[in-house]
């Protein structure tokens, strides 16, 4: 799709330049360097550089150049890319800052390439980007401080910096990439596009990104789906809080959308994220060089017991299962390691281990079928052989089907050994736990492959009635809506409470001989939130009498605490015992479309805060992994001889609500609390509603 840009035949640099130390200048030199193709350097106030004959535009170049990086002002650029349009060139890189992540005409500066690009039909990386890098083709149309070592990774970034540093970690560690791509503020090629790039390049394995926010949420979840079956993807993506959201607009331009969000996009679509640029790249380093594993049971092998039992430790927390060996590894075990030795997982061989003994460690757990993968520690202690001992590890590694990781802790005694699993592409880290987390992601990856999207069943609604009844709300100027529209619920089949909606005393006390007591009432109002916090909600109304001085009570707390609110009267419920209160909710994220929340609910949901999230729309297996998420999931389950709640009814609702959001993109947030989850078998009803509209 994009072979032009990463393999052309000829490049032109526009604002090349005679000057050392100028970017014009470092992208022509990295070109020379290590491109084969043809280097066109443009220039008004040259007639070579370097050796190469210097043309004033495009235009006057006897070729047509496959892909032009630009190296202008940004004010000039647009210029230029027009030239590039009418010269014939197939892809631009604009390496040029100054566009919508300086401002307001910036962002106008950007609109306009990204014009001129689509009418001549040319694809554009950046602008505000570092370059991009392909080290089968020799290219390294960037201004990065050297090119990158062949290897299986291709990586993109937002940020050039990021990038640079990359390839400077990764030169020191002998880690090699296919791929390196600065996305810049992606005005028109963006790690959507990429994405599917990199899932038909043979040269890559593994995808790396680092991500200030997407360009199309639904679209990158649908994509990576896909590509996640055939090669991981891991991602830092940054902006996670309300600081670092407003510094990613001023670098890139990007509207960030809530971390929430991209958690659950990245969960449900098969991308593992990483914390940090650090684990990002201890887990690329992992796949790059071992084996997805079969399961998530891991074997420690150590010379030191307070490294495996931190690992251990670590491992538990991380997911990870130690593997209990077969009788007969065992055994094997006992015939070579010191008596004194642990033969059980972590298998510790002692201080004085010989590497021989660790050899034969290894070997003997690789070939227990309880084991997944294998986590070697080493202490550098005096009689310990560092050296030999990666050499024999280096040796086991490289016949094995199975992934060894290591974690060599120390400093200088440790280096030499370092070295030679370096050599052998064989990840080692600081410390153990990041070596756990590695080998996580290793583990998860391989659930990842063997996952199955399931389309979400349609759900049979009467979207007529709910579209009157917001097409009514909007034409009145009502942007908010709550109790009085409970058939939105009914039109979509989620079952609600007995209720009457009423203006009078009269009306309630005739509303609730017919619902029949006890009662709830609750103040009508679209500018009320939180009724319980204005004394507009009483409970347990056993008869009249309850119901008159309830009423009169809770309309003369509701004026004292909001006297401007407009009351338009009252609605009776029945009073549902003996359920428990959840709570499901959706807001429209920036990116990814409606975000639905879960959660117990109540009173109380603001402070408890154990709720879980996924993007919709969502089917039944996503329904209950968002129940069981929730930290207080047990609680509905059943505890301590309590009956189960109606599990199957709240992922039924759920999915129902998730076809009502998708269905009507106008809501921009909804609210169902409570939902009164009956015992198992009963149901559930809801028993309060809210929601807000945007505009038509």
């Amino acid at each position: 799709m994009l072979e032009k840009l990463f393999e052309p035949t000829s490049v032109a640099v526009i604002g090349a330049s005679r000057t050392k130390g100028k970017v014009g200048r470092a992208v022509l030199d990295n070109l020379i360097e290590s491109y084969r193709g043809e280097i066109i350097p443009i220039n008004p106030k040259a007639d070579e550089i370097l050796g190469l004959r210097c043309y004033p535009n495009i235009l006057d170049a006897p070729n047509a150049a496959e892909l032009a990086v630009v190296v202008l002002p940004a004010a000039m650029v647009p210029d230029a890319l027009e030239k590039c349009g009418l010269a014939g060139v197939s892809n631009v890189v604009v390496i040029s800052a100054g566009f919508k992540e300086s401002g307001i005409e910036g962002a106008k500066l950007e609109r306009r390439c990204a014009d001129i690009v689509s009418k001549y039909g040319m694809r554009m990386v950046g602008p505000n980007c570092l370059g991009i890098i392909d080290t089968g083709s020799g290219l390294n149309a960037s201004f990065a401080a050297s090119m990158a070592k062949k290897g299986n990774i291709a990586m993109m970034s937002q940020s050039g910096a990021i990038c640079t540093s990359t390839l400077d970690w990764a030169d020191s560690r002998g880690v090699g990439f296919s791929k390196f791509i600065s996305l810049g503020n992606k005005a028109d090629l963006s790690e959507n596009d990429f994405l599917l790039e990199m899932a038909d390049d043979d040269r890559t394995s593994v995808i790396a990104a680092y991500l200030e926010g997407v360009k199309d949420g639904p679209k990158f979840m649908e994509i990576a789906r896909e590509v996640s079956h055939e090669k991981p993807i891991v991602v830092v993506k940054s902006g996670r809080t309300a600081v670092g959201s407003r510094a990613v607009s001023s670098h890139t331009g990007t509207l960030a959308g809530s971390d929430e969000a991209y958690n659950a996009a990245f969960a449900q679509s098969g991308v593992m994220r990483a914390d940090s640029v650090e684990q990002m790249l201890d887990y690329i380093r992992a796949f790059s060089s071992q084996p997805v594993p079969d399961g998530k049971n891991i074997a420690i092998v150590t010379n030191a017991g307070g490294l495996g039992i931190l690992t251990a430790d670590a491992c538990h927390y991380a997911g990870l299962s130690l593997s209990s060996f077969d009788e007969s590894t065992i055994d094997r075990l006992r015939e070579k390691l010191s008596p004194a030795a642990n033969f059980y997982n972590p298998v510790d061989v002692l201080g004085d281990a010989h590497p021989d003994i660790y050899g034969y460690a290894l070997e003997t757990i690789l070939d227990d079928p309880n084991v997944d993968g294998i986590i070697v520690l080493t202490s550098p202690q005096a009689m310990t052989d560092v050296k030999n001992i990666a050499e024999v590890v280096a040796e086991k590694a490289v016949s094995s089907r199975k992934p060894i990781l290591c974690s060599f802790v120390g400093g200088t005694r440790i280096e030499e050994g370092e070295d030679i699993l370096d050599q052998n592409h064989i990840p080692n880290f600081a410390f153990p736990e990041r070596a756990v987390s590695s080998m996580a992601a290793l583990c998860n990856y391989g659930v990842i492959k063997k996952r199955v999207y399931l389309e979400p069943e349609k759900i049979d609604a009467d979207k007529d009635v709910v579209s009157s009844i917001l097409k009514k709300a909007l034409s009145e100027g009502r942007h908010t809506l709550g109790l009085e529209s409970f058939d939105i619920l009914k039109a979509y089949g989620i079952p609600i409470v007995g209720t009457s909606n009423v203006k009078t005393l009269q009306e309630a006390i005739d509303a609730c001989a017919e619902i029949g007591y006890p009662v709830v009432m609750k103040v009508l109002s679209a500018d009320i939130s939180h009724k319980t916090d204005v004394g507009g909600v009483r409970i347990g109304l056993e008869n009249r009498d309850d119901v008159e001085r309830a009423y009169h009570t809770m309309m003369s707390d509701v004026r004292r605490y909001m006297p401007n609110a407009v009351i338009s009267g009252v609605q009776i419920q029945k009073m549902i015992t003996g359920g428990k209160e959840v709570i499901i909710g959706m807001n429209r994220d920036v990116q990814f479309g409606p975000l639905l929340m879960f959660g117990l609910g109540g009173t109380y949901v603001e402070v408890i805060k154990d709720v879980s999230f996924s993007v919709a729309p969502i089917g039944k297996d996503i329904s209950r992994k968002m129940l069981s998420s929730i930290k207080t999931y047990p609680i509905l389950a059943g505890v301590r001889g309590e009956s189960p709640s109606d599990l199957n009814s709240i992922v039924d609702t759920l999915c129902r609500v998730s076809q009502l959001v998708i269905d009507f993109p106008e809501i921009l947030e909804f609210e169902i609390n409570p939902l009164m989850v009956l015992p198992e078998g009963q149901g559930c009803v809801a028993m309060d509603i809210r929601l807000t509209l945007g505009s038509e």
